[in-house]
């Protein structure tokens, strides 16, 4: 098979917005989170005794003479959360290599945010406990749990757009990985070097491996097992090697070549289906993802189902009453951490946000409006498990349970300010709600070169503000079944459609023979007509069937048969295939709206809402003043360039493209 039930070719499936499905993932398990928290309170003040004894329990790997044994609860906080923070620190990394902050100009302010968010909670915490013996506990009240955060987010701003949790992520990427380097340096007891020096050496060969192109994941595991072992005996917390294995894991997406590559080892073992030729196919399809990519498929779900649950699950558990809560609330520990999250969070944001705009004068500012800066600076207060794995390291006794008090309570407070704010965000008249939400800078375009009204076939009304490009294969299936969804989108007055040709020759033969009849037919005029016949016509696309399209659409077919058969416009397909490329499109279909590419669905249902949100952009767009530039990813030399004028129509002598399309025939 060369499709799949997914809607969209094989390798289109793999190119899922890797941001979104994470923030679902996260979005999902933070219900999974709470409710071990829950557990983990009622079990801790229905039976302390047992809740401690069951986390006390040793657990011995032995091979040998070689023995290592801890109890359960450092297997969890030591090991299982190793792989917690390799998701992080591959978030991270896609981040830098993919996302928003491929642009390195936007990781000022989430850096610098992310850094003084950390540093203005800890000195608050260090006010309140200064000289008393919790002090050395800092570290607790400096670290958002960002997966609980973008979770709650998700239930407590509802219809909040995904910029603002995209911005939260960005800042707080930062703040996990400073996080790790004080747990190593300051929360790690009895540093032995010779350890330290084995982990680094085994980290070296992983690097080695991965430099001479060693694709192959068992290969690498026993030097990652090595290095997680090496930093246990050595004192440095070995959660650091998972964070340091993910900073490492490049991110790209698979280029076409290698896509093609592919489909033909599918081709062999179709035509002779044997165990070697099927593995060599599963592994050839495997290695066209990075390693970003592979390595967060298999960890990422087990991280936010299974381990920090299991995490919330081994650690919230306190027992709580009257007496404890008094004396909690009298602890200059609780205090300082509750008040290092609830106003210390928000205040770094909302502050660094403000300082960084002013000082530069608006060329460094946040990606998201005020509102949405304040949101992430509210719900940064939600802490979890770093705090109490720092909590677990620094405190015992009383201190210990005072510092999870302050935790969870801060986590409260935070959710209901977020909740508040938002509330109060939605009851804005809706420009000013969009503009609090999304603020005014512009967006990095993804699409590459943008649509050019000599060059492009456009349908729609010239003064549109939103438009739609479709990369398109007219014998790919998914091209068809988009194809109503698109025509149904055209019948609003403010949208503008754009079909650019990537035909897919080796799982779609005809794709190609297709594209040139379409363009055969706009040099007479009929683009449209032709585009639409088909797509209507997806299993007749052979060279007779278009030569009886050309005599259907009234044109010169012997002329449309040179055409095809001279390849006369070879050179504008391939023109559309460099842009694709260039834009990071490997799969049909695939669509852009105002130059941002659509991830996700693509019916009508999920396209209406990306169109509804582009609009808002635009709108915001055309009320900022008239200097604004934006930047494309490609655009190198540093050179800007005004926010285009996208271009007008093409003029058709078929269909009026500022007409609804018609159904299909």
């Amino acid at each position: 098979m060369t499709e799949t039930k997914s809607g969209r070719t094989i390798w289109k499936r793999n190119l899922a917005a890797p941001l979104r499905a994470f923030l679902r993932i996260e979005s999902g398990s933070a219900g999974v989170l709470v409710a071990a928290i829950v557990a983990a309170l009622l079990w801790a003040n229905i039976d302390l005794g047992s809740y401690e004894a069951v986390w006390r329990t040793p657990l011995s790997l032995r091979l040998g003479h070689l023995e290592l044994s801890r109890d359960l609860h450092t297997w969890i906080n030591s090991g299982l959360m190793t792989l917690f923070f390799l998701v992080v620190g591959l978030e991270a990394r896609r981040e830098f290599d993919l996302g928003e902050l491929r642009d390195r100009r936007r990781f000022v302010l989430p850096s610098v945010a992310g850094v003084i968010g950390m540093l203005i909670p800890v000195l608050i915490f260090l006010l309140i406990n200064h000289g008393g013996p919790g002090a050395h506990g800092w570290g607790v009240a400096m670290s958002t749990d960002t997966a609980l955060a973008l979770g709650l987010l998700a239930l407590l701003g509802r219809g909040v757009p995904d910029r603002v949790r995209i911005f939260l992520l960005t800042v707080f990427v930062v703040d996990d990985l400073i996080a790790l380097i004080v747990i190593a340096v300051v929360y790690s007891d009895d540093i032995r070097m010779m350890p330290i020096v084995v982990a680094v050496a085994t980290f070296a060969v992983m690097l080695a491996l991965r430099a001479a192109g060693v694709q192959r994941g068992w290969a690498y595991v026993p030097f990652a097992i090595a290095m997680w072992g090496a930093l246990l005996v050595s004192g440095v917390d070995p959660v650091v090697a998972g964070l340091a294995i993910g900073l490492t894991a490049f991110a790209y997406s698979p280029g076409r070549a290698e896509l093609e590559k592919v489909s033909g080892l599918f081709r062999l073992f179709r035509e002779q289906p044997t165990p070697q030729l099927a593995r060599t196919a599963s592994i050839g399809l495997a290695n066209t993802l990075s390693p970003n990519d592979r390595l967060q498929r298999i960890y990422h779900p087990w991280s936010s189902y299974l381990i920090v649950p299991l995490f919330g699950l081994a650690n919230a558990g306190i027992s709580i009453d009257g007496p404890f809560l008094a004396r909690a609330f009298a602890s200059p520990v609780t205090w300082g951490v509750l008040l290092g999250y609830v106003v210390g969070k928000p205040l770094a944001v909302v502050g660094t946000s403000a300082g960084l705009t002013w000082i530069s004068h608006g060329r460094i500012r946040p990606a998201v409006g005020w509102a949405g800066v304040l949101g992430s600076g509210t719900i940064a207060g939600v802490s979890f498990t770093v705090s109490l794995l720092i909590a677990s390291l620094a405190f015992t006794g009383d201190q210990l349970a005072e510092a999870k008090v302050g935790v969870l309570s801060a986590a409260i407070v935070s959710s209901a300010l977020t909740w508040t704010a938002f509330r109060v965000t939605n009851a804005l008249p809706k420009d000013k709600r969009i503009r609090a939400l999304f603020g005014d800078m512009t967006e990095l375009i993804d699409l590459i070169p943008e649509v050019d009204e000599k060059q492009d076939h456009v349908r729609g009304p010239a003064g549109a503000s939103v438009t739609l490009v479709q990369y398109g294969d007219f014998q790919c299936p998914y091209c068809g079944k988009a194809e109503p969804v698109v025509r149904q989108l055209l019948g609003d007055a403010d949208l503008r459609f754009v079909w650019r040709h990537l035909p897919l020759p080796d799982v779609h033969p005809q794709a190609r023979l297709a594209a040139e009849a379409a363009e055969a037919a706009a040099a007479q005029g009929r683009f449209w007509q032709m585009h639409d016949l088909l797509l209507d016509h997806q299993d007749e696309l052979d060279l007779t069937d278009l030569i009886r399209y050309a005599g259907d659409l009234g044109l010169d077919q012997e002329r449309f048969r040179d055409d095809l058969t001279s390849q006369a416009h070879a050179r504008r397909i391939d023109s559309d295939i460099d842009s694709a490329d260039n834009s990071g499109v490997s799969g049909t279909p695939t669509f852009f709206i105002n130059g941002r590419r659509h991830y996700g669905a693509y019916d009508i249902t999920a396209l209406t809402a990306a169109i509804r949100m582009a609009r808002a952009r635009a709108r915001l767009d055309r009320e900022a003043p008239a200097t604004r530039v934006r930047k494309t990813p490609a655009d190198r030399s540093g050179r800007s360039r005004p926010e285009a004028a996208i271009g007008r129509t093409v003029p058709d002598s078929g269909r009026s493209p500022s007409s609804p399309v018609s159904g299909r025939s």
